[in-house]
């Protein structure tokens, strides 16, 4: 099975969420290699060209997957796919989460709080030293760094959820087999004993520009939040902030002096209200509902007599039981996807029915 689950990816033409539907509308990802093209052309909402593209790719995408699980035994690469239990459920729930991701390390990939930071390459002692007070205020063995290996903020982030002895995990735009930049090798195998690596590229891909992008899509979509750490007004860090604004999450950023180069980046997004400007670690657990002495909301009377939509009453049925929930917790529940669940959330809000709570957490109003 698993054989199948990796040459899916290879197929050319089929993307995470075409692949996701294409594997759905077959009735599982066997299929997709095993059904004649004539048997392919009667499912509804298959178009021919993707046919074409099954049909002429899969014995190459098969061929390619062989090799590739030599090297997954060999080196005990640990695989996710996307309809596996173990997948990492906050990605999951984005709807262009990777098909299949490959993981080389020892931490848990859904444990209770993960946090993203990512920043500028060209980190100054402001950024380090900022990275360092926040880490170490987050000394919380339950919480998981994830950043993108990357020189700079990335680097110092990973080094210092080390030194706190927090697990962490790197994001890569390349397969597994390689390490960049060769500076971190060294990192890396700490990493790998303490927390691990991640990505979605199977061997021998080569860092290119445009793996990039797609490797914050990952990082992103892994976390409860991203939190910037210093940033020009463009780059790798902002664009990993605004995908996890599109996915929902919590987006965080320090802010620096006015007229910095690397601070424009922070600042903006926090004008923009795209981030919340935080300051310590303390912050963070505050926002995220992480610190024990959060104060409790004073209760709003709830609206009755409200007609729901089907989404909307399986939502308040499910709080009823579960007392609070986080939008990601109740997509898994619900089996719903994360954009209708985000609608029935707002109108929910709306007619006072639920309210929202620090760390996007949502409870019935009493």
């Amino acid at each position: 099975m698993l054989l199948f689950k990796i040459a899916v990816t290879q197929i050319s033409g089929i993307g995470d969420i075409t692949g996701k539907k294409l594997i759905e509308l077959c009735g599982g990802v066997e299929a997709v290699f095993k059904e004649s093209k004539q048997q392919l052309m009667k499912i509804p909402g298959i178009r021919e060209t993707l046919v074409s593209s099954v049909i002429k790719g899969r014995d190459a995408a098969l061929k390619r997957a062989e090799k590739e699980l030599e090297f997954i035994e060999r080196f005990k690469i640990t695989c996710f796919f996307y309809t596996d239990d173990d997948y990492p459920h906050r990605l999951k729930n984005c709807i262009d989460a990777p098909m299949m991701i490959y993981f080389k390390g020892n931490s848990d990939l859904n444990t209770s709080k993960i946090l993203s930071i990512v920043g500028t390459r060209s980190a100054t002692d402001y950024g380090k030293e900022c990275c360092q007070k926040i880490i170490e205020g987050l000394a919380d063995p339950e919480i998981l760094i994830v950043s993108g290996l990357a020189l700079g903020i990335d680097t110092y982030a990973h080094k210092e959820a080390l030194k706190k002895d927090l697990k962490t995990v790197g994001v890569l735009a390349h397969g597994l087999d390689r390490i960049y930049p060769q500076v971190n090798r060294g990192l890396a195998q700490k990493m790998i004993e303490q927390g691990g690596l991640l990505t979605d590229f199977m061997s021998e891909t080569i860092p290119d520009r445009e793996n990039f992008p797609k490797r914050n899509r990952i990082i992103a979509g892994l976390s409860d939040a991203t939190i910037v750490i210093e940033a020009a007004k463009k780059g790798g860090a902002l664009i990993t902030a605004d995908i996890a604004n599109s996915y929902n999450r919590d987006v965080f950023a320090v802010p620096g002096k006015i007229g910095d180069k690397y601070s424009e980046g922070c600042n903006n997004f926090i004008k923009t209200n795209r981030a919340a400007l935080i300051q310590s670690a303390e912050d963070i657990k505050y926002i995220l509902g992480w610190d024990t002495g959060t104060k409790k909301e004073l209760p709003v009377q709830r609206k009755l007599f409200i007609k729901l939509e089907p989404d909307e009453e399986s939502i308040v049925n499910l709080l009823t039981v579960q007392n609070q929930m986080s939008v990601d917790g109740i997509c898994i529940e619900l089996q719903i996807p994360t954009s209708r669940i985000a609608a029935a959330l707002l109108n929910l809000e709306f007619e006072g029915i639920i309210k929202c709570m620090p760390g996007k957490m949502y409870a019935l109003i009493e």
